[in-house]
């Protein structure tokens, strides 16, 4: 038995943290604080909405949709893999809670694999009925056809207006169709009140597409300052002289010659996560999904 200079018995440090009448008064709410925060952990994770088997390109879970507007959706859906080879899913459920529905439809479009491998060209239309949400989910493939900016516009200006009515099955469908169009390279039609201006997402957008086209050649090539000018002024004129606006032209330029000089990768990271399997006879292996795409309510 170890002694110390004072001549008493020096405890192993493991012993003083058994169990002992002295010692159990203060582990055991320790202990007890941590068995709550693993049930509340395990409670969560169980109380999470189930993500169904894929086992066709329209799923609704709620009974909105009648049949004739399911099988003119699947055979409208089936057509668009059959001619473009992206895929198309709508997910029809009551409720995402307790996650948002962007958590829900980011863990639907990576279990679910839309889209090919290789490509992530797939898409998923979600709407959650009782939290009066919808979610447009779109894979790395297809960000290009169907920026941010562009699937907001399909939820607002085609989705919700006939939620709103009360024709969830018109809404569905038309939506559906909108964004079958767009992977088939057709433009949406102009926005309604377009001369009030262009918006910040817009504005964004472009910003961030002219930053992975030109942004980040200019800066290989000329160094990251000069560069970074360089890509800022051309950004500015292009987008003064495609938008008609000399504020949103210097919005635009600030922000390609700012991150242009920091680095988008730098700032956004390269790549994503993938998705885990999947079930049933329809989907294609895809599955990378970053977030892209637009959310809504009604």
């Amino acid at each position: 038995m170890p002694w110390t200079a004072t001549g008493r018995v020096r405890r192993p440090f493991f012993r003083s943290l058994c169990l002992s009448p002295c010692n159990a008064p203060r582990i055991a709410p320790a202990f007890r604080w941590l068995l709550a925060c693993l049930a509340l952990s395990f409670g969560l994770a169980w109380a999470q909405v189930a993500v169904p088997p894929l086992q066709s390109r329209v799923t609704d879970l709620t009974g909105t949709l009648n049949e004739a507007t399911r099988a003119a959706l699947e055979s409208r859906l089936r057509e668009l893999e059959q001619a473009k080879g992206s895929q198309l899913a709508v997910l029809l459920v009551p409720t995402t809670q307790p996650e948002s529905i962007e958590q829900f439809g980011l863990r639907v479009a990576e279990t679910w694999k839309l889209g090919r491998k290789g490509v992530d060209d797939g898409v998923l239309l979600l709407v959650a009925k009782d939290d009066r949400a919808l979610r447009i989910e779109v894979g790395y493939g297809l960000e290009g056809a169907i920026p941010d900016a562009v699937a907001k516009r399909v939820i607002e200006e085609i989705i919700v207006p006939r939620f709103r009515e009360g024709d969830f099955s018109g809404g569905v469908e038309a939506g559906a169709r909108a964004l079958a169009r767009l992977i088939e390279g057709e433009a949406l039609p102009p926005a309604r009140g377009a001369d009030a201006g262009v918006s910040g997402e817009d504005a964004l957008s472009l910003a961030m597409m002219f930053i992975f086209v030109v942004g980040g050649i200019l800066r290989a090539v000329f160094g990251a300052l000069v560069g970074a000018a360089v890509a800022g002024g051309v950004a500015f004129l292009g987008a003064w002289w495609l938008l008609g606006s000399l504020g949103v032209g210097a919005v635009v330029g600030l922000l390609v010659f700012v991150l242009t000089l920091i680095g988008i990768s730098n700032i956004i990271g390269v790549g994503g996560g993938r998705g885990g399997g999947r079930s049933g006879g329809f989907g294609g292996g895809g599955g990378g999904f970053g977030g892209g795409g637009a959310s809504g309510r009604w």
